[in-house]
């Protein structure tokens, strides 16, 4: 009892506390009631299709076919916040939370929606790459469209667990797993699931995962922190050249921005995992096995410690 109580005060305070991952599956899910009520309203008037056909798949889903991607280009992103089916959006959007919690742990929610979108992106370009190069496609092009945020979930998915790869969760029936073995079986699955049905949507799965992988890489090339965000770094870049230099005393050094709670607690997080993962590594094959660079990192640590 305490812990179904303790279960729905946490998705409470979750949905109240707006951040982008609760804005993200609160616009999935608007959307999604609203097709649904156009599609009763239209039923009422005898013209179900309308709603389906004209007014969400046509103008909202995200065509394969170039001529008509060039007329209505917005669908790049409208699709990936578009669900017709009940089980789809309930499935993307638990995938979404639980990896999406995993994510803020470690990195920022401006790293969130950067990933969201651009894997999203990532995998409705590689769909109408694919339906207009392989013959297979040619047939159905005219009439393919794409929706759903599995590809922006995949690359959410693919980029915490290469930037965490010993980060584990406890699963039903088959116990502890590390995420990261679980986004390689999900880009394995979506890869022999092709022409077993819905190829298009499991091509954009993979563009969202290759996406994840890749960014995955660029955030712990650039000292594992990302801190500032591909947006935020950029605006601040640019804040700069308006912004006044600040006055500083006699003998003062200027000092860099000063930390935001968010960006103390992404270095902190991060800072105690990679701790862990090399005394692990020390557990299994002894202070010799670890490269000079991790040796370096945890002489840091101890200094700062003491």
């Amino acid at each position: 009892m305490n812990y179904s109580r303790n279960l729905s005060d946490e998705i409470r305070h979750f949905f109240r506390g707006g951040s982008v991952l609760s804005i993200l599956i609160f616009i999935n899910i608007g959307v999604w009631i609203l097709a649904k009520a156009l599609t009763v309203f239209f039923y009422l008037y005898n013209h179900p299709e309308i709603a389906l056909d004209k007014l969400i798949l046509d103008y909202f889903a995200l065509p394969a076919n170039l001529s008509e991607l060039a007329s209505r280009p917005w669908t790049l992103f409208t699709y990936m916040f578009l669900h017709l089916d009940f089980w789809h959006i309930l499935f993307n959007m638990m995938w979404l939370f639980w990896f999406g919690k995993i994510f803020m742990e470690y990195l920022t929610s401006r790293q969130l929606l950067f990933t969201y979108i651009a894997g999203g992106l990532a995998g409705g370009l590689l769909y109408i790459l694919a339906f207009n190069i392989f013959p297979k496609f040619q047939e159905s092009i005219d009439v393919s469209v794409a929706l759903g945020a599995s590809a922006s979930v995949m690359a959410i998915v693919t980029a915490i667990s290469f930037f965490v790869p010993n980060y584990s969760i406890q699963l039903i029936f088959i116990g502890r797993i590390r995420i990261l073995y679980l986004a390689i079986l999900l880009f394995i699955f979506d890869f022999f699931a092709i022409p077993t049905g819905n190829a298009g949507g499991h091509i954009a799965h993979i563009g969202g995962a290759v996406f994840g992988y890749f960014i995955s890489l660029w955030m712990r090339k650039t000292n594992y922190t990302y801190s500032a965000g591909v947006f935020s770094s950029l605006m601040n870049n640019i804040g700069k050249l308006f912004r006044p230099r600040p006055r500083v005393s006699s003998g003062t050094p200027y000092s860099e921005r000063p930390k935001t709670d968010e960006d103390y607690n992404v270095e902190k997080n991060f800072h105690q995992k990679k701790i862990d993962t090399i005394l692990e590594k020390i557990s299994r094959g002894g202070y010799d096995s670890l490269t000079k660079e991790e040796k370096d990192f945890l002489f840091r640590s101890s200094g700062k410690n003491s």
